[in-house]
């Protein structure tokens, strides 16, 4: 008789397993679904992902970027390059366009992560999208943490942490009315570290960024930001050359690099396994906006 520690599996097998799963069920159960796709690490591993799960098929869904126009060249060069190797097709939500229109106005701050939220639900609306693969991980952050694999929004894309149903035994409920959708997470159990594991297990390549490399930055509240055409110092901030790395890539005109030495996969993850500060905690100045910031945005439609 076969052991039954034969049958074990790794800790980032189950938790491909799960995504796998997660993934399927979506495409079995949804009717237009797509995948929320930046170019940055955690859309690069659902992506992987979504290859293991369809494969030897093509992924049988688009990927969608909302585009703030402040984006980091180094990630629009891979998610064009990405994209084109996959065949897949891209849709891009253009926040410029959006401003260009008048659905959204600029804010006084000159960030544009909060007017994403109209950008996405016209899109959303525009493609008749019912599912969004997501890259949120509960690990993430406090608003995230409340989250469903399978997260309800109402016919405005709302969220509300109320209104979610139960996943007993990993049974997933994506039933929805026209016009509603559901947000859906297959990361949610990783974490950073797991993230980073898999891609070294994986072998997947990332934009520059995500490693070692010497940037003009300035430091503000404790941050450090990299000086480009969104993000400018103010009087009295003095620009200077360090070696930084990016834990998550988002706007430029609101993330924070990190001061590191790690330019390859393995020191990366040394460097994760040590910290105790999430990568957003430690990087995005729009979520220091507020002590509800994610939530709030969550609330009116965010990822």
């Amino acid at each position: 008789m076969t052991s039954p520690a034969a049958y074990r599996v790794s800790h980032l097998d189950a938790l491909e397993a799960e995504s796998i799963f997660v993934m399927r069920e979506v495409v079995a159960e949804m009717e237009r679904p797509v995948l929320l796709f930046s170019g940055g690490k955690d859309s690069i591993v659902m992506l992987r992902l979504a290859q293991k799960a369809f494969a030897p098929a093509n992924i049988p869904f688009p990927v969608m970027h909302v585009d703030t126009g402040h984006n980091f060249p180094e990630v629009l060069e891979y998610r064009d390059q990405r994209v084109a190797e996959l065949g897949l097709q891209l849709v891009v939500a253009s926040v410029p366009e959006a401003l260009a229109s008048g659905l959204v106005r600029e804010s006084g701050d000159g960030m544009r992560n909060r007017i994403q939220t109209p950008v996405l639900l016209d899109a959303v609306e525009k493609h008749r999208f019912d599912a969004l693969f997501g890259g949120a991980r509960r690990d993430e952050e406090k608003a995230r943490a409340k989250e469903r694999v399978f997260s309800f929004r109402d016919e405005f894309g709302q969220w509300d942490p109320k209104n979610q149903r139960p996943e007993l035994w990993s049974l997933y409920n994506g039933r929805h009315h026209p016009g509603e959708s559901i947000r859906v997470f297959p990361l949610s159990n990783w974490t950073e570290l797991d993230v980073w594991h898999y891609i070294a297990r994986e072998r997947i390549p990332l934009p520059s960024i995500y490693y070692a490399h010497e940037r003009e930055v300035i430091e503000r509240d404790g941050m450090v930001y990299a000086v480009n055409e969104f993000f400018r110092p103010r009087a009295g901030e003095e620009r200077f050359k360090a070696q930084v790395r990016y834990r998550t890539v988002g706007d430029a005109s609101c993330t924070a690099a990190v001061r590191s030495d790690a330019d390859t996969v393995e020191k990366v993850i040394e460097e994760v396994a040590a910290t105790r500060i999430t990568e957003r905690g430690a990087t995005r100045g729009d979520d220091r906006v507020s002590e509800a910031a994610m939530e709030d945005r969550k609330r009116e439609g965010y990822f």
